[in-house]
């Protein structure tokens, strides 16, 4: 095993740099346990002490810290209700002095007693390693060190609620406790059992187990009970006995089971005491997808949960090595690309990004990566949810797109889709067995055909120079000729249709839309040569080149370009414009994009830039899409930084929103959405597919599947 102190005291010297830059932010939500949209638990507070944990969804999901320090009780994380089973007099907190948000970690420190505890939730959600992406695994970790030079008796405890496991507070659920090579195990679960039964948008899981892991050699002591935190406060210890008349309501009101650990650290000086737990979620079945229930993409083959679970402890001393360092060096470059305001908020979205989707593999063999659309209407895979995201996959693993993408395309190609256009979605999560959204598989009513089937040409477009080689857009050439020619015919000039901005209504004469159009037939010539079909290739060059003279003719309107063709003395975000550059179509000159940019400074509000001239309203990831197109970098920095003041300010305090008013910064819509991985275009840009990042994490460990 790594010795831990090389791991902690070599990286220490650049990880308090990195905190003090942050010192000035208050992140409207931290986050705490965020593997999948199921397990996806956050702080949505100043202090960790102030509320209790929630799920994304604002459901209390209760984790509980106390520390006993020289025989007094304090409070470490969590809130205890007054006169709770036992607890008379709620123990106080400690002082929280410093939070730190980065890619995979979020550390905070408090003081108390005469001791500095430092509290670290890590989540090994190294994009290059999909064994370790699809892994449900969190680690907590505590360090302890004397504050005032003298030397303290610390234990602490950690009280998890069953609720954690249920959708609803009344299901009855089970308990019980296992053991592996290295850990003990501590499981809850709901009774019933009802493995994939229900689909929905603010649900949680009620299948699978939570499960609590506490390694060997630490003399910890385990408690199924009702009363540990009052045993805890009253004698140091914990209940002698398991509670085990099961089942009961999650929350039942007379003795609510809790799995508790107790971290009896001793004596406390000036030489730090580290211990760690792994808090995870299991389930036998993560997604459906056309009928077929679908495994995590850790199960691939065989490996049992205990397996599993026994493995990521065995690896927690490199795991942690490795998540700082890709801590240090992603929020250096996100520096490098956008400056500290930049770093910070790509940090913010980070595991929010992935967290919103479940990685499974299909029956061959096939990573699949499904998103679900939180708090928007719950539709899994949804292409224009897709579309924002993909900054963050072609920067960090493509692959990740495609995972993505591969779903959709195998139901595109299925008889089962007859439209000529791109679909919407493949269900309500956790079921992809077919669209729903709109008129679903019977009707074009309330579809976005120019939307999807220009998302699609673009983001296999990207991934082929990503990656590249031209293979998946060679597998599906037939289907993507097709909405190629769709688009062709149609998105020039939109009809009225749905958009993935309809927030205002819908409209007709698009200008964005049309935008986006253009710059997908562009995409499709890239496609074409990568393929090596030369002549389908200047076929659709030829027809993209003269389009943007077209739009300029419909859209000017003064300074600027309207909202619509038809809609003088308006005007939107074209944050499509990006893809010009991205990919190097260079179809609208530089003067459309300058002229757009200098037109949207005028119309900052104090948040942000609105989406357009209908409301005050914006799009968090369309935002950093369109300052992305500013001429000048101290542009682009200023108006992050107004972004940013937004997240610090804003009374909404929820995971971080992508739909808010840029006026009086509140959310009107929409939280822990992956959407967020929008605000990774500008690293996309000055990357421009860095053929090199995508192979390794900087462990040496291939992104490729097994």
């Amino acid at each position: 095993m790594i010795n831990r102190c090389l791991i902690f005291c070599g990286l220490g010297l650049i990880t308090p740099l990195m905190a003090l830059s942050q010192q000035q932010h208050r992140p409207p939500a931290v986050p705490l346990v965020v593997n999948n949209p199921y397990f996806s638990i956050w702080s949505m507070a100043d202090h960790l002490t102030d509320e209790p944990t929630k799920h994304w969804s604002e459901a209390v999901q209760p984790l509980t810290g106390l520390a006993r320090i020289d025989g007094q009780v304090f409070r470490w994380m969590g809130t205890i209700p007054h006169n709770y089973y036992g607890i008379h007099e709620t123990p106080q907190p400690m002082r929280q002095t410093s939070l730190e948000v980065l890619p995979l970690h979020t550390r905070y420190e408090f003081t108390a007693g005469g001791i500095r505890l430092e509290v670290t939730f890590f989540t090994p959600l190294l994009p290059n390693d999909l064994d370790l992406l699809s892994r449900p695994v969190t680690y907590l970790s505590w360090g302890a060190s004397s504050a005032d030079g003298r030397s303290h008796d610390v234990s602490l405890l950690l009280d998890v609620g069953p609720t954690i496991a249920v959708n609803d507070g009344s299901q009855p659920v089970t308990w019980g406790r296992a053991r592996t090579q290295h850990l003990t195990l501590l499981n809850t679960g709901s009774r019933d059992q009802a493995v994939l039964h229900q689909s929905g948008d603010r649900i949680r899981i009620d299948w699978g187990y939570f499960r609590l892991g506490v390694p060997d050699g630490f003399r910890s002591v385990t408690a199924l009970s009702y009363d540990s935190m009052a045993e805890f406060a009253k004698s140091g210890g914990l209940p002698a006995n398991d509670d085990i008349d099961m089942p009961r309501p999650a929350t039942d009101k007379i003795r609510p089971i809790h799995l508790d650990v107790l971290l009896p650290l001793g004596q406390v000086s000036g030489s730090a005491v580290h211990r760690h737990v792994l808090l995870a979620y299991t389930e036998s079945f993560s997604i459906e997808y056309l009928d077929q229930r679908l495994r995590a993409y850790w199960q691939r083959d065989g490996k049992s949960e205990g397996e599993m679970l026994d493995e990521a402890e065995s690896q927690y001393d490199l795991l942690e090595a490795r998540g700082r360092q890709f801590d240090e060096r992603e929020t250096g470059a996100m520096e490098r690309a956008g400056g500290p305001d930049y770093a910070y908020l790509t940090s913010l979205a980070f595991r929010q990004t992935i967290a919103a989707h479940s990685l499974v593999v299909d029956m061959d063999g096939t990573p699949m990566l499904f998103s679900k659309e939180n708090d928007s209407n719950g539709c899994i895979d949804t292409v224009d949810v897709t579309y924002p995201s993909s900054p963050f996959f072609l920067y960090f693993n493509p692959q990740l797109l495609q995972a993505q993408l591969e779903p959709v395309m195998r139901y595109a190609t299925s008889k089962r889709w007859r439209f000529p256009f791109a679909p919407h979605d493949l269900g309500t999560f956790p079921l992809a067995d077919g669209q729903v959204y709109g008129g679903g598989e019977l009707t074009a009513d309330n579809q976005m055909p120019v939307e999807e089937s220009g998302n699609l040409l673009i983001m296999v477009a990207a991934l082929g120079r990503a990656e590249g080689n031209w293979d998946f857009a060679r597998r599906y050439m037939p289907k993507l000729t097709e909405w190629a020619a769709y688009v062709a015919n149609y998105g020039m000039d939109p009809a009225e249709q749905l958009s993935t901005d309809d927030f205002a209504g819908h409209l007709a004469h698009n200008a964005n839309l049309s935008v986006k159009a253009i710059e997908a037939l562009g995409a499709f010539a890239e496609i074409a040569a990568g393929i090596g079909d030369r002549e389908l290739a200047e076929q659709y060059r030829s027809l993209a080149r003269p389009l943007p003279a077209k739009w300029k003719e419909l859209d000017r309107d003064g300074d600027h370009y309207a909202l619509a063709f038809d809609q003088p003395g308006t005007w939107s975000q074209k944050y499509n414009l990006v893809w010009d550059r991205i990919l190097d179509l260079n179809l609208f000159p530089a003067s459309v994009i300058d002229s757009e940019w200098s037109f949207y400074a005028k119309q900052m509000q104090h948040y942000g830039l609105p989406l357009d001239n209908r409301k005050s309203i914006t799009k968090l990831d369309w935002e950093l899409w369109t300052a992305s197109l500013a001429p000048d970098p101290h542009e682009f920095t200023r108006a992050v930084h107004q972004i940013v003041d937004w997240t610090d300010q804003s009374d909404s305090r929820v995971p971080l929103t992508d739909y808010y008013d840029t006026v009086d910064g509140k959310q009107i819509h929409f939280q822990a959405r992956s959407v967020v991985g929008g605000v990774f275009i500008r690293a996309l840009m000055t990357s421009r597919f860095d053929a090199g990042r995508s192979l390794e994490d900087g462990s040496g460990t291939s992104a490729t599947a097994k």
